[in-house]
């Protein structure tokens, strides 16, 4: 493709003047840095958040440290990965509204999402409150299995943090303002090192001391955010609670159904790799490799993540504003961001490897099966630096129903099989499961570029549209509301 083709393909419309590509690369970068910044220093801070509790458990006792583990890694991952995937219908509506300058729907819109999230957590609470008998029935130990079902009852106001925690995420993103969430997130995980440590240490409180400190570091952003929203901070996208957020949810249902599905499909591909690995000889060393991998893996995914939400949020604006140029673009400057990023992680890695490995692990055998799969988790961290891009595209195009059905078919009758015959049956065992597991993801991501290349965007902004407008609530309609206050 030549320079010309690239800028009649991708280049957004000049407004009112004609501007060079490196200007408009400059332009979207800044638009996308304002919501991408903020959003990777939350997710640093709430995966702080959880570490720092780890931590602690880890001085009260190995059992209490072994039960977190299970409780967060089963139970708190499912509750999480619902929640965190519905909410994200929000990010498409709220985004394509913010664009289209429906700015009073986005309230409704952030009510009506509590409503379905609140009533989805209630749903599901049987999971923290049974935990030890459905542990015991998966045949975990005993001893571990009753400590993770008291550990589970203190996750129970943690679900309910996230509830308004995602939700709030969404809704400020749309209108990149979501800043005010990493202000918060500071204090949080500021506060959570104090409390942990007069709790735990010093009052010797135990499991209660360590996890009660961190529902209240969860609850303190949510706090803050509600005081934020509510006194002021977004007057022309909050009007104030009304009736209307129990109106048309059917639709909203639907579409956070779809993102659930989305999301919960991509997080228990994990899972799935990790339950597969204890199963192998000498699980052990392997799963200890396997999990300082993961770890790598996932604080590389911290930063993707926060480039998920800036494209989220900036194709949803474009589309929403009837820019499909301008939506695409978008694509192009946070993909190849992101990429860059993505690849300055791996030359780290790659140059500092041995000394990071020793950082997890003291055990030559644990360290050497990790630089044994150091190529397996280059290409997964490279693979994480673009396909996070793609999927926060299609968040905001609302493909959710999609990506759903990609997943779906990639992960789970591509990747999982394949990683099934090449770690059983081949004899690679570890490797041959990240293989299949690998292979799976660069599947999806391909499939996620094709759809987005060859993808009708002018029929995405049409589409866009008819939904802002089939859940549009006029100016008028609304300001007659604005006196019925719940």
């Amino acid at each position: 493709m030549t320079p010309d083709d690239f800028n009649e393909r991708f280049l957004p419309p000049p407004s009112g003047h004609d501007e060079s590509l490196h200007k408009s690369v400059w332009t979207e970068s800044k638009k996308l840095w304002v919501v991408a910044g903020p959003a990777i220093f939350t997710r640093f801070a709430t995966i702080g958040v959880q570490g720092i509790t780890q931590a602690f458990l880890g001085h009260v006792g190995a059992t209490e440290l072994a039960a977190y583990a299970l409780s967060s890694s089963v139970i708190d991952r499912i509750a999480a990965g619902i929640l965190l995937g519905m909410a994200s219908a929000l990010e498409t509506l709220c985004g394509q509204s913010f664009g289209a300058k429906q700015y009073h729907m986005l309230g409704i819109y952030l009510q009506r999402s509590w409503i379905i999230l609140l009533a989805t957590t209630i749903i599901i609470l049987p999971l923290f409150l049974f935990t030890s008998p459905l542990m015991l029935l998966l045949g975990q130990n005993p001893l571990i299995s009753n400590v993770a079902g008291l550990v589970s009852l203190w996750f129970i106001p943690v679900v309910f943090s996230n509830v308004f925690s995602f939700t709030f995420q969404m809704y400020l993103q749309s209108q990149s303002k979501n800043s005010v969430i990493s202000y918060f997130s500071l204090i949080s995980i500021t506060l959570h090192v104090l409390l942990s440590w007069v709790s735990v240490i010093k009052l010797q409180w135990g499991i209660s001391g360590a996890m009660g400190s961190m529902a209240i570091a969860l609850w303190i952003p949510v706090i803050g955010q509600f005081a934020y929203v509510l006194c002021g901070g977004c007057p022309e996208t909050w009007k104030g609670f009304t009736w209307s957020a129990f109106t048309d949810l059917w639709h909203i249902i639907k579409l956070s159904l779809s993102s659930g599905a989305m999301i919960c499909l991509e997080l228990w591909y994990g899972s799935i790799l990790v339950l597969l690995t204890g199963y192998m000889e000498n699980a052990e060393v392997a799963l200890d490799a396997l999990s300082i991998c993961l770890n790598i893996s996932v604080w590389e995914m911290m930063i993707s993540l926060g480039f998920l939400a800036a494209a989220g949020v900036r194709v949803a604006n474009e589309l929403g504003a009837g820019n499909a140029k301008a939506a695409k673009f978008s694509i192009v400057v946070v993909t190849v961001t992101s990429t860059f990023i993505g690849c300055a992680v791996i030359l780290i890695f790659l140059c500092f490897r041995l000394s990071i490995v020793y950082l997890f692990t003291t055990s030559d055998a644990v360290a050497d099966a990790v630089l044994d799969m150091t190529p397996l988790l280059v290409l997964n961290l490279f693979l994480n630096s673009i396909q996070p891009v793609l999927l926060g595209a299609a968040v905001g195009a609302g493909w959710q129903n999609i990506v759903a059905y990609v997943n779906i078919a990639c992960y789970y009758f591509v990747g999982i099989p394949v990683g099934v015959i090449l770690g059983y049956l081949t004899g690679y065992g570890v490797k041959g499961i990240w293989m299949g597991m690998n292979f799976g993801t660069l599947i999806q991501t391909l499939v996620l570029l094709f759809i987005t290349w060859k993808i009708d965007w002018d029929r995405e902004v049409a589409i866009a549209k008819a939904r802002v407008n089939k859940w549009f609530l006029p100016e008028s309609k609304e300001t007659s509301h604005k006196n019925e206050g719940i």
